[in-house]
């Protein structure tokens, strides 16, 4: 999760249908708070992925779908990408159930196979999902992802030596929120974890410590601009949303090179910080 970023998919706003009434009509139902407005958003999105491409990223933009939603920006949650192929998830929302078929027929196209896909009950958010190392699968249990599609996840990964482990999320703002294991931890490099300290279970800062992280707090007043939510792209290089100043300060501090975009109609509104907007399919 933190090597240099080759390959990376994204959705945008107008892929999305951020641009088309039927679709914006929905942003209170879908968790958005307020009416999106396309033309900012689309501008901090195409900012996003100069930033991408500037760090020696690919970019591939998911082909548009009538059966998307202004949700499908967030693409890192519908698939999760491993040595052995696309994973595709079943997302616990119901309106982004059709996702993972569009991340596997266009990761398809890049010669990227899917590996295998999450099934009813089961349901999988890859929002929820952390590679400690290459043999360890941490899954956050939450609204989400439920106990069913981690046992999936688990059986799917056994025969290739991946251990699956389960991390119990809080209940935090309740199940109409949408609240990740990575909403509360982001990896930054191979021993240095971001984090939103006190709404970690216990077992899950241990767990951490074990595999030998450490850890740097964000600043807890920019929690509600998604502060913990920052992508690293390689090499102590990290995309952070602009808006959170004390945090980003804390991670210049301890010597990670940060770069910025704009964050407030792209991502504080719908709650989907720069790792959400981003599917890695290839790092180096």
């Amino acid at each position: 999760m933190v090597g240099a970023l080759q390959r990376v998919l994204v959705c945008s706003p107008r892929t999305a249908g951020w641009n088309q009434p039927e679709r914006l009509a929905r942003w209170g139902d879908l968790g958005f708070h307020h009416a999106p407005d396309f033309a900012i958003a689309q501008s901090q999105h195409e900012t996003m992925c100069r930033e991408l491409e500037s760090a020696g990223a690919e970019v591939i933009e998911l082909p548009s779908s009538s059966d998307l939603s202004l949700d499908a920006v967030y693409t890192h949650d519908a698939s999760l990408a491993t040595d052995f192929g696309l994973i595709l998830m079943r997302p616990g929302k119901a309106n982004r159930v059709a996702e993972g078929q569009h991340h596997g027929l266009s990761c398809a196209a890049h010669d990227i196979p899917t590996f295998g896909t999450i099934t009813a009950p089961g349901t999988t958010e890859a929002g929820d999902i952390l590679w400690l190392d290459a043999k360890t699968l941490l899954i956050g249990h939450g609204y989400r992802t439920n106990s069913t599609g981690i046992a999936q996840m688990r059986a799917l990964l056994a025969s290739k030596g991946v251990e699956v482990l389960s991390a119990p999320l809080p209940y935090g703002p309740g199940p109409s929120a949408c609240l990740h294991l990575m909403s509360l931890i982001s990896l930054l490099d191979e021993q240095t974890a971001l984090v939103d300290l006190p709404w970690l279970a216990v077992e899950t800062v241990e767990l951490l410590k074990l595999h030998g992280y450490k850890f740097i707090e964000i600043e807890p007043a920019e929690r509600g601009t998604l502060a913990c939510n920052v992508l690293s792209v390689g090499g102590k290089r990290l995309l952070a949303i602009e808006e959170n100043h004390q945090t980003n300060h804390r991670l210049r501090q301890a010597g990670f090179d940060v770069r910025t975009f704009p964050g407030s109609e792209l991502c504080i509104n719908g709650s989907g910080g720069p790792t959400c907007l981003t599917r890695p399919l290839l790092r180096g």
